[in-house]
């Protein structure tokens, strides 16, 4: 299934400018550093502390899927914050964000307008404060359903209602989502 946040964080990551490690022994040196010990690594990997120095070690090189997913996860949320928090920053003050999306759009509106829901595909550059308030709003951690509700909005302002210069009073609902990518 695809959703807003995982779209959000895959942006932010194309801004990074290293590569983030490769092999599982490398993130799990990497998460050492980061957490100072490998029992707190252990902890968040919820595996045994002697677990982990087997792959600091490269002892252990190939780990089970639920491990190597986990790994991954945590590995990217911790990679390059410095990046990562001026991208967002930049996204959030002065370039906005790019949505490109396939969805069904639904419209609440006035008596008498055509307010079916239809699927469409959009790519809309939306300004620097509704990137701000998606940000915020991931970084709060609210529920993803939150997340395409503040989506819709800015979609509702930007391509239908066009900054208010058009359709006054309506009201997007966002559906069906298929695809969704965001770009800095």
């Amino acid at each position: 299934m695809v959703t807003v946040g995982e779209g959000l964080d895959k942006a932010v990551r194309a801004a990074f400018t290293r590569p983030v490690p490769k092999s599982a022994g490398a993130r799990m040196r990497y998460l050492v550093r980061q957490l100072k010990g490998t029992r707190q690594v252990a902890q968040l990997l919820r595996v045994s502390q002697r677990t982990v120095e087997r792959y600091v070690k490269d002892q252990i090189k190939k780990p089970r899927r639920d491990l190597a997913e986990r790994l991954e996860r945590e590995v990217h949320k911790r990679w390059q914050p410095q990046i990562r928090a001026k991208a967002k920053q930049t996204a959030a003050t002065t370039g906005g964000i790019v949505i490109d999306t396939r969805a069904r759009f639904g419209y609440t509106a006035a008596p008498g307008t055509a307010d079916d829901p239809r699927l469409r595909h959009l790519t809309v550059a939306l300004p620097p404060q509704h990137a701000a308030r998606l940000f915020e709003a991931q970084e709060s951690g609210v529920g993803e359903q939150e997340l395409r509700d503040i989506a819709a909005e800015a979609l509702g302002e930007v391509y239908f209602r066009d900054s208010g210069r058009r359709a006054h009073g309506l009201e997007v609902e966002f559906s069906d989502l298929e695809h969704v990518e965001f770009e800095l």
